[in-house]
Protein backbone atom coordinates (compact mmCIF):
# COMPACT_ATOMS: atom_id res chain seq x y z
CA UNK A 1 0.00 0.00 0.00
CA UNK A 2 1.58 3.46 -1.05
CA UNK A 3 1.32 5.90 1.65
CA UNK A 4 2.30 9.91 2.57
CA UNK A 5 4.79 10.53 5.39
CA UNK A 6 2.07 11.49 7.57
CA UNK A 7 -0.19 8.35 6.92
CA UNK A 8 -2.57 8.76 4.15
CA UNK A 9 -3.17 6.57 1.23
CA UNK A 10 -5.13 8.95 -0.97
CA UNK A 11 -5.85 13.37 -0.53
CA UNK A 12 -8.96 14.24 0.54
CA UNK A 13 -10.70 13.79 -2.76
CA UNK A 14 -9.59 10.63 -3.89
CA UNK A 15 -6.33 11.66 -5.08
CA UNK A 16 -3.19 9.89 -5.73
CA UNK A 17 -1.42 11.10 -8.06
CA UNK A 18 1.16 12.14 -5.62
CA UNK A 19 2.00 8.42 -5.36
CA UNK A 20 5.93 7.80 -6.73
CA UNK A 21 5.94 4.30 -9.20
CA UNK A 22 9.06 3.03 -11.70
CA UNK A 23 10.17 0.17 -13.08
CA UNK A 24 12.21 -0.90 -9.74
CA UNK A 25 8.84 -0.51 -7.83
CA UNK A 26 7.33 -3.08 -10.55
CA UNK A 27 10.26 -5.27 -10.52
CA UNK A 28 10.02 -5.42 -6.85
CA UNK A 29 6.50 -5.49 -6.66
CA UNK A 30 6.53 -8.56 -9.51
CA UNK A 31 8.69 -10.41 -6.51
CA UNK A 32 5.69 -10.32 -4.14
CA UNK A 33 3.13 -11.16 -6.66
CA UNK A 34 5.25 -14.41 -7.44
CA UNK A 35 4.49 -15.48 -4.58
CA UNK A 36 1.07 -14.87 -4.24
CA UNK A 37 -2.00 -16.78 -6.17
CA UNK A 38 -5.30 -14.67 -4.59
CA UNK A 39 -5.33 -11.03 -4.48
CA UNK A 40 -7.84 -9.47 -2.09
CA UNK A 41 -9.58 -5.90 -2.95
CA UNK A 42 -11.78 -3.38 -1.29
CA UNK A 43 -15.34 -2.79 -4.03
CA UNK A 44 -13.46 0.45 -5.41
CA UNK A 45 -10.73 -0.62 -5.61
CA UNK A 46 -11.30 -4.12 -7.39
CA UNK A 47 -14.01 -1.90 -9.85
CA UNK A 48 -10.79 0.33 -10.56
CA UNK A 49 -8.43 -3.19 -11.31
CA UNK A 50 -10.99 -4.66 -13.26
CA UNK A 51 -11.51 -1.66 -15.36
CA UNK A 52 -7.95 -2.00 -16.25
CA UNK A 53 -5.91 -5.27 -15.92
CA UNK A 54 -7.79 -7.83 -17.93
CA UNK A 55 -6.79 -6.36 -21.14
CA UNK A 56 -3.59 -3.97 -20.18
CA UNK A 57 -1.08 -6.35 -21.38
CA UNK A 58 -2.77 -6.04 -24.79
CA UNK A 59 -2.60 -2.99 -25.64
CA UNK A 60 -0.21 -2.17 -28.44
CA UNK A 61 2.22 0.13 -26.33
CA UNK A 62 1.72 -2.13 -22.99
CA UNK A 63 4.71 -1.42 -20.99
CA UNK A 64 6.73 -4.93 -19.41
CA UNK A 65 5.01 -4.06 -16.34
CA UNK A 66 1.66 -3.68 -17.91
CA UNK A 67 1.73 -7.31 -19.70
CA UNK A 68 3.51 -9.71 -16.99
CA UNK A 69 0.93 -7.93 -14.24
CA UNK A 70 -2.19 -8.56 -16.59
CA UNK A 71 -0.99 -11.85 -16.95
CA UNK A 72 -0.52 -12.29 -13.11
CA UNK A 73 -4.44 -10.39 -13.03
CA UNK A 74 -5.96 -12.55 -15.19
CA UNK A 75 -4.80 -15.96 -13.49
CA UNK A 76 -5.34 -14.94 -9.75
CA UNK A 77 -7.98 -15.83 -7.96
CA UNK A 78 -10.06 -12.53 -6.98
CA UNK A 79 -11.61 -11.73 -3.19
CA UNK A 80 -13.81 -8.84 -3.14
CA UNK A 81 -15.02 -7.31 0.06
CA UNK A 82 -18.20 -5.23 -0.70
CA UNK A 83 -21.95 -5.68 0.54
CA UNK A 84 -23.00 -4.29 -2.85
CA UNK A 85 -21.61 -6.20 -4.84
CA UNK A 86 -22.72 -10.01 -6.24
CA UNK A 87 -20.69 -12.64 -7.74
CA UNK A 88 -22.65 -13.31 -10.95
CA UNK A 89 -21.13 -12.16 -14.05
CA UNK A 90 -17.91 -12.51 -11.81
CA UNK A 91 -15.23 -14.93 -13.36
CA UNK A 92 -12.58 -16.38 -10.47
CA UNK A 93 -13.74 -13.98 -7.98
CA UNK A 94 -15.25 -14.41 -4.62
CA UNK A 95 -17.25 -11.88 -3.08
CA UNK A 96 -17.57 -11.23 0.93
CA UNK A 97 -20.46 -9.39 2.04
CA UNK A 98 -20.48 -10.78 5.69
CA UNK A 99 -18.95 -13.23 8.36
CA UNK A 100 -15.83 -11.60 7.47
CA UNK A 101 -13.21 -13.29 10.12
CA UNK A 102 -14.94 -16.68 9.13
CA UNK A 103 -14.60 -16.36 5.41
CA UNK A 104 -11.47 -15.10 5.39
CA UNK A 105 -9.74 -17.78 7.82
CA UNK A 106 -11.65 -20.30 5.46
CA UNK A 107 -9.32 -18.67 2.12
CA UNK A 108 -6.55 -18.66 4.46
CA UNK A 109 -6.81 -22.06 5.33
CA UNK A 110 -7.09 -23.15 1.44
CA UNK A 111 -3.57 -24.77 -0.33
CA UNK A 112 -1.81 -22.26 -2.39
CA UNK A 113 0.67 -19.11 -2.21
CA UNK A 114 0.13 -16.02 -0.54
CA UNK A 115 -2.81 -13.60 -0.24
CA UNK A 116 -2.42 -9.83 -1.05
CA UNK A 117 -4.34 -6.85 -0.88
CA UNK A 118 -3.78 -4.02 -3.36
CA UNK A 119 -4.72 -0.79 -1.62
CA UNK A 120 -8.61 -0.70 -0.60
CA UNK A 121 -7.44 1.04 2.84
CA UNK A 122 -11.52 0.53 4.40
CA UNK A 123 -10.79 -3.33 3.41
CA UNK A 124 -7.56 -3.22 5.53
CA UNK A 125 -9.09 -1.57 7.98
CA UNK A 126 -12.08 -3.78 8.16
CA UNK A 127 -9.14 -6.59 8.18
CA UNK A 128 -6.85 -5.30 10.53
CA UNK A 129 -9.60 -4.90 13.07
CA UNK A 130 -10.84 -8.30 12.79
CA UNK A 131 -6.77 -9.44 13.34
CA UNK A 132 -6.66 -10.78 10.09
CA UNK A 133 -3.66 -9.05 8.02
CA UNK A 134 -0.64 -10.98 8.61
CA UNK A 135 1.68 -8.35 7.02
CA UNK A 136 2.47 -5.59 6.24
CA UNK A 137 4.10 -3.75 2.83
CA UNK A 138 4.20 -0.22 3.19
CA UNK A 139 5.63 1.97 0.18
CA UNK A 140 6.30 5.68 2.27
CA UNK A 141 6.43 8.41 -0.82
CA UNK A 142 8.32 11.21 0.24
CA UNK A 143 5.32 14.07 0.49
CA UNK A 144 3.09 15.22 3.08
CA UNK A 145 -0.73 15.57 2.55
CA UNK A 146 -1.90 17.63 5.46
CA UNK A 147 -5.10 15.75 4.87
CA UNK A 148 -6.87 13.16 3.57
CA UNK A 149 -8.07 8.98 3.45
CA UNK A 150 -5.86 8.02 7.00
CA UNK A 151 -4.38 4.09 6.25
CA UNK A 152 -5.30 3.39 9.52
CA UNK A 153 -8.65 5.50 10.29
CA UNK A 154 -10.92 4.50 13.36
CA UNK A 155 -9.21 0.83 14.16
CA UNK A 156 -9.63 -0.90 17.39
CA UNK A 157 -6.88 -2.19 19.93
CA UNK A 158 -3.56 -2.28 19.52
CA UNK A 159 -1.13 -4.40 16.60
CA UNK A 160 2.25 -4.76 17.49
CA UNK A 161 4.72 -5.24 14.52
CA UNK A 162 8.02 -6.12 13.48
CA UNK A 163 10.08 -4.70 11.05
CA UNK A 164 11.07 -7.67 8.69
CA UNK A 165 12.92 -5.45 5.57
CA UNK A 166 13.58 -2.14 4.17
CA UNK A 167 13.91 -1.12 0.70
CA UNK A 168 15.13 2.22 -0.06
CA UNK A 169 14.48 3.40 -4.11
CA UNK A 170 16.19 6.07 -5.73
CA UNK A 171 12.64 8.21 -6.14
CA UNK A 172 12.90 8.32 -1.97
CA UNK A 173 10.03 5.97 -1.52
CA UNK A 174 10.59 3.53 1.18
CA UNK A 175 9.28 -0.17 1.47
CA UNK A 176 8.64 -1.61 4.86
CA UNK A 177 7.80 -4.71 5.31
CA UNK A 178 6.44 -5.05 9.03
CA UNK A 179 4.84 -8.88 10.39
CA UNK A 180 2.62 -9.05 13.62
CA UNK A 181 5.04 -9.34 16.75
Amino acid sequence: MHISLDGFVAGPNGEMNWIYVDEAMFDFVATMTEQADTALYGRVTYEMMQSYWPKAGEHPNASKHDIEHSAWYNKVSKVVLSKTMSEKGLGNTTVISGQLADNIHRIKKQEGKNILIFGSPRASQSLLNEGLIDEFWLFVNPIILGKGMPLFKDITGTTKLKLVASKTFASGVIALHYGKS
